[in-house]
């Protein structure tokens, strides 16, 4: 895949704490694949490439809000995440708690997010990006490459890239810049969505291919 600012975007999804950060929620079922993998190191170099080559970075995030608790169906990490209060808002329109917060950004990436340049689409409500505005976003600036990372691995990022080829962009996922779950009966998720992501993607490339193609 031939990465060019023209018409290639960084797109990470849920660059959040409650699954990037020590302190996050979900950081026991995710944090040996975040630290494996040196996710977070590997998604700031990614950030301050794309920053350094004027490429266009978008954010598409996972939030819920006190609404959202209504839903009468779930699948069992919807379900989860209610539980334990993943992604939680106090509201569509208030940000009252959210500094800091399980939802919020992690810090290191606070600079290159809140930099007034990077598109955060509206949140996506349960996998992928259906349900929010990532593919308007991006088509309104003529972009139609993408190069893909964030969490988790096997869910969030797996489901856009699905929909993203669907919709006819050509991606490549980073497969050091994303990380995924690990559970005791269920397997690695991480290790499923390599698997996928070889068969699925245009292409899967390290963090170290993705900055060299940015400079």
């Amino acid at each position: 895949m031939d990465i060019r600012k023209i018409d290639t975007a960084v797109v990470f999804i849920d660059p959040q704490n409650d699954v990037l950060s020590e302190t996050g929620l979900n950081w026991g079922a995710v944090g040996a694949s975040v630290t494996e993998n040196n996710t977070v190191a590997n998604m700031e170099r990614i950030f301050k490439a794309a920053k350094a080559g004027g490429f266009e970075v978008f954010v598409s995030p996972h939030y819920f809000y006190p609404t959202d608790k209504g839903w009468k169906m779930n699948g069992p990490l919807e379900a989860n995440e209610f539980e334990t209060g993943t992604f939680s808002r106090s509201g569509t329109l208030s940000l009252t708690g959210f500094e800091n917060s399980g939802a919020d950004w992690l810090n290191r990436f606070k600079p290159y997010i809140d930099d007034g340049k990077t598109i955060v689409v509206s949140p996506h409500k349960v996998f992928g990006p259906q349900t929010n505005d990532l593919t308007l976003q991006l088509r309104k600036r003529q972009i139609n490459k993408i190069v893909l990372g964030g969490m988790l691995a096997n869910m969030c990022v797996e489901a856009h890239l699905r929909e993203l080829l669907e919709q006819g962009f050509e991606v490549s996922v980073v497969k050091d810049a994303t990380a995924g779950p690990r559970h005791p009966v269920w397997g690695d998720g991480y290790a499923a969505a390599m698997v996928n992501y070889q068969f699925l993607a245009h292409a899967v490339l390290s963090t170290d291919e993705v900055v060299k193609a940015m400079s």
